[in-house]
């Protein structure tokens, strides 16, 4: 998957067997993955922060996008101000 912001393209990969599940349980998210889900989500935060990645670059996963069935919706996205 690729996406563009400001004209920059940036490549999201999964890794093969990747499962994410992400739950809302009131005063806390869990993000639930197995070891192919969890180094997909070290690498699309690895790809935000690369060099030259504009601020409010993200990336939406969602149920049937990314995400098993079931989860609520996750952004990523890259925030420089502080």
């Amino acid at each position: 998957m690729s996406a563009a912001t400001d004209g920059v393209a940036r490549v999201f990969t999964w890794e093969e067997g990747a499962r994410i599940e992400v739950r809302n349980l009131g005063g806390e998210i869990v993000i639930e993955a197995n070891d192919a889900g969890l180094k997909t989500l070290a690498g699309h935060l690895l790809t935000l922060a690369q060099d030259g990645t504009p601020d409010g670059a993200h990336l939406h996963l969602e149920a049937n996008n990314g995400l098993e069935e079931g989860s609520v919706g996750l952004v990523l996205e890259r925030c420089d101000d502080e």
